[in-house]
């Protein structure tokens, strides 16, 4: 174990896995799960080449390899490894019970060495292109002027031509004397001298042109379609035309791809952004001087010809390159944003664009590297950002005045219905009139009821409701209120239900989306006052980056469940403050202004989105989105409500709330049930009891409380004192982030405020007498 040489061992029938801590690095991500396994199942990637080895080992014979060859996949994707290792017996008297293996990881010397030799012969063949290129461009230069097929042309900025080679004669007939002095503008076809123009205007600002086509007219008076390649250098124009009217696509995608190669050396080297050209190994071949300089200033290092271009980053960002070139490398064409750099530096923002390189037969050869600093375009895009925020702070200010007032134009309402008939009661049975307290009874329950609903769409807007979320399979939903919906929207509407096949699972509150797709088709009965058709339609949706930016969502599997009425639809600045709260264009007592805002709210806490597709005189189409969930879906069944049975003798519960009137409430429930009932006003006091030898059957616990402890830090206080212990939550909102975000534990449970006596009792008695599952 002690020893520096990496050794593992197999040991018994199945080949036990074991090795010392100089074998950790060589396993990666394989430790330490792989320690005790099966060797078979610990190197199953390169199972079949080692195996007949190891099998030669345990037949007794002393085995060695040298730079052994194998494909593995230690870190998450796969790497050529080479290994130096010995196999020998491990003997318990005669009998070989195992192997032991002496391993040396060779890798990172085969392949420099490989890496050396392709860099050398890289090199080797740049040198001799280079003394081509220079031999050509000295000795040959005036010959290939002569001989070139592609018309070869110098032209002054402003575009008069200084000299053309023999190919303009050969392809459009005019000699040099007829087109040197003179503009290009006499022989184009006139329909493209605008476009011509302004190719030549970009030209002229430092552009590079590639593949740039247009005609000209030969002096038998046809058109010919010429593809051109421009560069500015030394104040003047060099190009070259190419006749593409007979292999017009195909010869241009060839020639544009030969072209961007030959010309790396006068058109990139001038740029100032980084450009480089790699292999289909991810090898360097070639890299213009703004590339080198950009990359030794951020991470210290001169790229060299023949380097892995991704493995020159750092850890965290190496693996991202190679992704964007392995992209390119598959015949990608593609700009993408990134930010990399040194991370003990700043890191610039980069605009990178990527196309694949073709040889002259059309087989990819390698990839092209193109990157911009965008560092300036992104703070400025920044600034914008800060003062549209400002302004949307404005308005949401706005909406905040309409909200507050809104909720005190219901809330007073409600106030003044609870609070005149408790005055009422109050003098009715000061005078001894009984017979009459029902009647105001009923009045402040009803008005409580619309409170308690009001704070439940408040809170399903702001996504602070409380959501009880299922695999839920919508059509089937739709499909158990289908009678509901008809009978509510009357026998002039025309109610159409297309729900497709092989709809997904997804995870949500049923009774929400209830409350939720009923809402959308009363506002779609409202808007068809005469008739018309309804139509409720889901479908499985994959939405791609720029769909689901389109929907501030992130991309993957949605279901989408839409209703689409023909009424009278909506103008933009109706649907702009659809989902605002309290906004409503039906008359007054027709509608809370609540519907939209409370299904928008609902959706976006279940990770979903609500659209709107209308126009005015056309009809309404209302979606919402809803991820999917890999899981089947589970049949619920409704909370009957019937009277709870007595408490058995001695059960007790451990009531924590720092409101006294709810203390007072909930031990008046369990005293009519004859439970025991204990008293905490905050976790301090709760945990004296707790620690004590008290008898504890339930807990039911407030989540918000004073004096430092939440319901959920006293219930798990509760369980390591007492394992098992029985919990019920009461909150006021959705306090999910205490609970555990929405998933309680077993023997757990929540339930909002306010709640009816019948439901709080018919609870508890259930989480007492039912098990734990």
């Amino acid at each position: 174990m002690a020893s520096p040489f990496a050794m593992c061992a197999g040991w018994g029938p199945e080949l036990t896995f074991i090795y010392n801590e100089a074998y950790i690095d060589f396993l990666a991500a394989r430790h330490s799960a792989a320690l005790g396994q099966p060797i078979k199942e610990v190197w199953h990637d390169v199972w079949a080449d080692i195996d007949p080895l190891i099998r030669r080992a345990m037949a007794g014979e002393e085995v060695h390899q040298t730079d052994m060859h194998l494909v593995m996949t230690r870190k998450g994707y796969a790497e050529d490894t080479y290994w130096t290792f010995a196999y020998s017996a491990l003997r318990e008297g005669e009998a070989v019970v195992g192997f032991l293996d002496i391993a040396i990881d060779t890798t990172a010397g085969v392949l420099a060495g490989q890496r050396r030799d392709a860099a050398e012969a890289s090199l080797r063949e740049l040198n001799a292109t280079l003394e081509q290129q220079v031999a050509e461009r000295t000795e040959e230069r005036n010959r290939i002027w002569q001989v070139s097929r592609d018309m070869l042309v110098v032209a002054e900025p402003e575009g008069s031509w200084l000299s053309v080679n023999p190919a303009w004669t050969r392809v459009l007939g005019w000699s040099a004397d007829e087109l040197v002095g003179r503009t290009s503008e006499w022989i184009e076809h006139p329909d493209d001298r605008a476009r011509s123009r302004a190719e030549a205007a970009l030209l002229a600002q430092g552009h590079s042109t590639v593949n740039f086509e247009n005609r000209f007219r030969t002096k038998a008076g046809d058109y010919r379609d010429l593809s051109w390649t421009a560069v500015m250098a030394d104040n003047k124009i060099y190009a070259t035309a190419r006749d593409v009217t007979d292999e017009k696509v195909q010869a241009a995608v060839l020639a544009d791809q030969a072209l961007r190669l030959k010309l790396f050396g006068d058109v990139v080297q001038a740029n100032k952004d980084p450009i480089c050209v790699f292999d289909t190994d991810y090898r360097l071949t070639a890299f213009n001087q703004a590339h080198s300089d950009e990359f030794f200033r951020i991470f210290g290092h001169r790229v060299q010809v023949g380097e892995v271009f991704p493995d020159l980053f750092p850890p965290e960002q190496a693996p991202i390159m190679r992704g964007f070139m392995a992209r390119a490398l598959a015949g990608e064409s593609y700009t993408v944003t990134e930010e990399f750099g040194d991370p003990d530096l700043a890191k610039p923002y980069w605009q990178v664009t990527y196309f694949p390189l073709r040889d002259p037969e059309g087989r990819l050869v390698g990839a092209f590297h193109h990157a911009k600093d965008i560092m300036d375009r992104l703070r400025a895009e920044a600034e914008l950002a800060t003062m549209q925020e400002a302004l949307r702070q404005s308005q949401k200010m706005e909406a905040v005045g309409q909200l507050t007032g809104g909720l005190a134009h219901d809330f007073n309402n409600l106030l003044a219905v609870i609070t005149g008939s408790l005055e009422l009661l109050e003098r009715r049975i000061t005078q001894g009139r009984i017979s009459e307290l029902s009647r105001f009874a009923m009045s402040a329950q009803a008005a409580a009821k619309r409170a308690t609903a009001l704070t439940h769409r408040l809170l399903a807007f702001s996504r602070r409701q409380t959501l009880d979320p299922k695999p839920t399979g919508i059509n089937q939903l739709i499909a158990s209120m289908d009678e509901l919906i008809r009978r509510t929207v009357g026998p002039s509407i025309e109610v159409e239900v297309a729900g497709a096949a092989g709809l997904w699972t997804t995870l949500v509150d049923p009774h929400q989306l209830d409350n939720a797709l009923l809402n959308l088709c009363i506002n779609s009965r409202d808007a068809m006052p005469d008739g018309g058709r309804l139509t409720i339609e889901t479908a499985n949706r994959w939405l791609d980056e720029r769909a689901a930016k389109e929907r501030d969502v992130p991309p993957g599997q949605y279901v989408s469940l839409a209703v689409t009425d023909t009424g009278c639809g909506m103008p933009p600045e109706v649907i702009a403050k659809a989902f605002d709260p309290f906004f409503t264009t039906k008359p007054i007592g027709q509608g809370t202004g609540l519907g939209l805002s409370m299904t928008y709210g609902f959706a976006r806490q279940s990770g979903g989105q609500v659209r709107i597709y209308s126009e005015a005189g056309t009809g309404t189409s209302i979606t919402i989105y809803l991820p999917r969930h890999y899981g089947d879906e589970v049949e619920t069944d409704e909370l009957s409500i019937r009277p709870p049975e007595p408490a058995e003798q001695g059960q007790t519960v451990l009531v924590v709330d720092d409101e006294p009137g709810v203390r007072m409430l909930v031990a008046e429930v369990l005293g009519e049930l004859r439970y025991e009932v204990v008293e905490a006003e905050d976790g301090p006091s709760a945990l004296k009891v707790l620690h004590s030898k008290a008898r504890i059957d339930l807990l039911v616990t407030d989540v918000g409380l004073p004096g430092g402890m939440n319901g959920r830090q006293i219930a798990d206080a509760a369980r390591s004192l007492r394992p098992g212990l029985k919990v019920l939550f009461m909150t006021g909102y959705a306090e999910n982030a205490v609970i555990g975000n929405g998933h309680l534990d077993p023997g757990m449970s929540v339930i909002t405020k306010p709640f009816a006596v019948d439901i709080i009792a018919n609870r508890i008695e259930e989480m007492i007498t039912q098990p734990v599952k």
